[in-house]
This record gives structure tokens, C-alpha cells and sequence, in this order.
């Protein structure tokens, strides 16, 4: 086996181009999402002032403000906050003029 400069195994590498792979199914996540993973979004999501609040219930609901003065949404779970996270996320990039 080939050394490195540091004297350790040489890395391998790829000697077949990488293929893409296709998923036909509507998400490609392989898991559901879990409530970290929700936390993180909602956070940032809050962070950068695109939502007002986002809490986590003791029922694994989530409770969701748009605005300071605006209704409170229940969300079900982390895949509803995911979604959310997704559509506000598509809704910024449409709507932000192309810089290219």
C-alpha cells in the first residue's frame, strides 16, 4: 500500500465517475425528522426574523408565531416544522431579484 507525505496510507480514490443516483419517491429523506433536527430549523428560522416565535410543547406539537401581533399556528410535529422551514425558504429565494 502506497504512503502519504505524512507517512500514513495514501487516501484512496475514485477510479469509476461518480453516477447520480435518482430517487423516484417525493422525499428523499431515508428517516423522519426528529425534533432536534426541528429545533435547529425553528431556531434559525427565529434567528434570522423570518418567524416571531417557534416553541416546543410537551405534547411534540409546535407552536408557531408569524409576527409579534399575529395568531399562533400548532404544528404537529418536526416534519410540519421541516415543511415550514422549506416553503419559507422557497418563498425568500422566488422573491429575491437574481444577482447573476
Amino acid at each position: 500500500m502506497p504512503l502519504s507525505a505524512t507517512g500514513g496510507p495514501a487516501p484512496c480514490r475514485a477510479t469509476v465517475p461518480l453516477q447520480e443516483t435518482r430517487s423516484d419517491s417525493a422525499s428523499p429523506r431515508s428517516c423522519e425528522p426528529t425534533a432536534a433536527e426541528a429545533g435547529a430549523w425553528a431556531d434559525v428560522l427565529v434567528r434570522r426574523r423570518l418567524l416571531h416565535a417557534a416553541v416546543l410543547a410537551p405534547t411534540g406539537q409546535w407552536l408557531v408565531q408569524d409576527r409579534h401581533d399575529g395568531p399562533v399556528r400548532v404544528l404537529m410535529g418536526p416534519a410540519d416544522v421541516l415543511a415550514l422551514a422549506a416553503t419559507i425558504q422557497h418563498h425568500t429565494r422566488t422573491l429575491r431579484p437574481e444577482t447573476r
